[in-house]
């Protein structure tokens, strides 16, 4: 007990520095590490450790049918580790992935655009509670709609991406406009009355980036640099023009064809790596890097960029409901799966998850270039590296926190070989 308090009144003082430092930066440009006061271990793992992780990663390359992908984590009482394995793409003379090769953010772009919203809140500029339809008046049947609601996911908005989602594989490059995104959610039946439970929305998201552009009178681009990587350091994340289908030196993207009924041909592998980030754009089509993901992740499990209180209220989780056991919840914009905080995410021929652990600091990120075995699949994977990194022995000078993991490796390994759907032949002979 004694040891968690401690930890507690630490992460206190790292969120007091924090506020701190970013009153005075403002928009310099300056960097600013969520975890520096952790004083974490700047050196690798040892090669067992580091071993164990790579195996991981290029199991979840095999199992998902990526030609390659890209892993880190970090333990700062420990040190880290960070892996890349096959190509970049499935061409004859594809580059080899690097631990430098960038990747699609999917819906953990809906975490940036969560957090410019509740900066916007610290200012004073707008509330949780306002009503969507004060600032996006032109959108009809988004009556009793909070803002709040929508990075909750509690809108009763529906996703659009399921009903889309095969056009948006087989017709990767085809710009789509907001608004048709918007109002093919809208059409959709209603997941519930606002506020009464929680559905998963890229909708919502997308409806919520209108809203903060409305009410600020500036793009979406223009609010995540002022609010969220200009006081992070943040160089490499940014929301690709539309138009830009062709983005050099990213990791590929690809999916299994979908069947009439729904399922994965997994005998036709649709090439999406030229794709247009109008299909996500604020909710999920944001380009990373692995040191850019970290710190957004940490920021944002933390609440490092927040007011106190503010961040209190975005992580005051509600239960996910359904079959979801008790220690999975959502806060505002992100996941709680046990102490980890974050997103596992899908988007056309990319699976990404990054999560933080606001304690003792641990993060995971994980980036795989085939969506087809979904993102219950990227989580999985990144469970499994957190269980073997939450165990990583402490440097001279640092002590090793405990670290509750509701999961085991066996389990997360198990699930995630489960749950692959079209593994290349190698991976499925030895599962």
């Amino acid at each position: 007990m004694a040891g968690q308090i401690k930890v507690a009144r630490r992460r206190a003082v790292v969120a007091a520095f924090l506020v701190g430092v970013l009153g005075l930066s403002g928009c310099t440009g300056g960097s600013v590490d969520p975890l520096a006061e952790l004083d974490p271990v700047g050196s690798p793992f040892g090669d067992e450790l580091a071993g164990q992780l790579q195996a991981v990663l290029d199991e979840a390359v095999a199992l998902s049918g990526s030609s390659g992908g890209v892993a880190g984590a970090w333990s700062p009482w420990a040190g880290e580790w960070t892996g890349a394995t096959g190509t970049v793409d499935f061409d004859e003379k594809s580059a080899p992935v690097t631990t430098d090769t960038e990747f699609r953010l999917g819906t953990l772009t809906s975490e940036v655009t969560c957090t410019v919203l509740l900066r916007l809140v610290d200012e004073g500029r707008v509330a949780l509670d306002d009503q969507v339809d004060e600032y996006v008046d032109w959108v009809p049947g988004i009556d009793g709609i909070t803002l709040g609601q929508l990075c909750a996911h509690t809108s009763g908005v529906a996703d659009y991406y399921p009903g889309l989602q095969s056009h948006f594989v087989s017709n990767p490059e085809r710009i789509w406009p907001p608004s048709e995104l918007l109002s093919s959610g809208l059409a959709l039946p209603r997941t519930g009355t606002p506020g009464e439970h929680w559905a998963h929305s890229r909708t919502g998201v997308l409806l919520l980036s209108m809203a903060l552009e409305r009410s600020t009178g500036r793009a979406w681009s223009d609010l995540a640099e002022q609010y969220v990587f200009d006081p992070l350091g943040i160089e490499d994340t940014t929301l690709p023009s539309p138009t830009d289908t062709e983005l050099d030196g990213v990791l590929g993207a690809y999916s299994a064809a979908l069947a009439a009924n729904g399922t994965a041909d997994c005998a036709v592998v649709r090439d999406d790596t030229d794709q247009s980030s109008s299909m996500g754009g604020a909710a999920a089509g944001a380009v990373s890097s692995l040191d850019d993901t970290r710190r957004l992740s940490a920021a944002f499990a933390t609440g490092a960029l927040l007011d106190e209180g503010t961040a209190r209220k975005q992580w005051t989780s509600i239960p996910l409901g359904g079959d979801a056991p008790a220690w999975q919840s959502w806060g505002l914009g992100g996941a709680e799966f046990g102490p980890m905080r974050g997103l596992a995410g899908e988007s056309p021929g990319a699976l990404t998850a990054a999560f933080t652990d606001p304690d003792s600091g641990l993060t995971i990120v994980i980036a795989l270039n085939n969506s087809t075995s979904g993102d219950d699949f990227v989580r999985e994977a990144a469970f499994a590296l957190a269980s073997l990194a939450s165990k990583a022995p402490a440097a001279p000078e640092h002590q090793q926190p405990l670290v509750e993991l509701p999961w085991s490796f066996e389990q997360a390994t198990t699930k995630m070989r489960e749950l692959a759907k079209c593994p290349t032949p190698e991976a499925a002979t030895e599962g």
